[in-house]
């Protein structure tokens, strides 16, 4: 099955530099081929520009009932993202539609597939406010009790290894060191005092929530991680960071963002603020690093006036 992969994909896999994505990409048409054939599929179309993480095709059940098929390499965890939406089983989230299915075949364990929602439409496009709604009420949903004995990724492990990152980052960059210490100090405090820990999306944001038919608003997407639910809105608080930027109030709206959704959700305000902070700073400090220093500008800027 002869296709060139979605340029937003091969961006964003060379930018993480994560291992094996050359092989995979290379790979790519024979596991769409072997995943489809699996499952007696029919390909419609892939889905462009898609995703960051994984290749999405919408596709056609033998029973004719439409569906989406997402493969991803193995670095991109699609192993946890697997058994975030099992436990979630529709609530909140796309739902799994293979769970007991093809994806334990041997070399299939990176295709997922997935209920038809409209990836056209997303909490994006609504109104601010309205957006902002609707993206908290969906993410209230999926924070639940992860499962016994599961094996997920915690938010203290996941942002020990950004920490690290960050250090060597801020002594190749000294421009960046003063906010690279505030939210390091920041990640601390919060990892040393973190209350009990819950299932989180990972890397919510509104472009992450989509139209459905069984429900009006379904997550997509997730990159779980186990730990304390401020930190799912971190990416929330900085969406359409760009048009932030460009206004002469974006510090205040900024500020009254933190403040409405910590209060929306029951969370401690100064808690959703360290995360915002420290996850815009390594957010920052990340996109300097891959050659996009436009959005390091508009990130670090962002994470000042926190």
């Amino acid at each position: 099955m002869a296709f060139e992969p979605p340029p937003r994909l091969v961006r964003a896999l060379a930018e993480t530099r994560r291992d094996g994505a050359d092989a995979w990409l290379h790979d790519l048409p024979e596991l769409l081929r072997r995943a489809v054939a699996l499952r007696g599929l029919t390909v419609e179309r892939l889905h462009r520009p898609g995703g960051r993480s994984g290749l999405i095709v919408l596709v056609r059940r033998a029973d004719g009932s439409p569906a989406v098929l997402k493969l991803a390499p193995a670095a991109a965890r699609p192993g946890a993202e697997r058994a975030a939406l099992v436990r979630w089983d529709g609530f909140g989230a796309v739902r799994l539609l293979d769970a007991d299915g093809a994806g334990d075949a041997a070399g299939d364990e990176g295709v997922l597939l997935l209920e038809r929602l409209h990836p056209e439409m997303s909490v994006r496009s609504l109104p601010e406010a309205k957006a902002l709604l609707e993206a908290a009420g969906t993410l209230r949903r999926l924070w639940v009790e992860p499962p016994a004995g599961h094996a997920f990724e915690t938010v203290a492990g996941r942002t020990g290894r950004q920490a690290e990152a960050m250090r060597a980052a801020a002594e190749a960059e000294p421009d960046v060191r003063p906010l690279v210490e505030s939210a390091l100090a920041a990640r601390e405090e919060l990892v040393a005092s973190a209350p009990e820990g819950r299932l989180l999306h990972g890397t919510f944001r509104q472009s992450k929530v989509l139209a459905g038919e069984r429900m009006p608003w379904l997550a997509v997407g997730p990159d779980p991680v186990v730990g304390e639910c401020a930190f799912d809105l971190a990416r929330l608080v900085r969406d359409r960071v760009e048009d932030l930027v460009a206004t002469p109030s974006g510090a205040s709206t900024t500020r009254r963002r933190v403040k409405r959704l910590a209060e929306s959700l029951d969370l401690d305000r100064e808690r959703v603020r360290g995360w915002t902070l420290f996850r815009a700073v390594e957010s920052g400090v990340r996109a300097f690093r891959v050659g996009r220093p436009r959005d390091a500008e508009v990130l670090l800027e962002f994470a000042g006036w926190l």
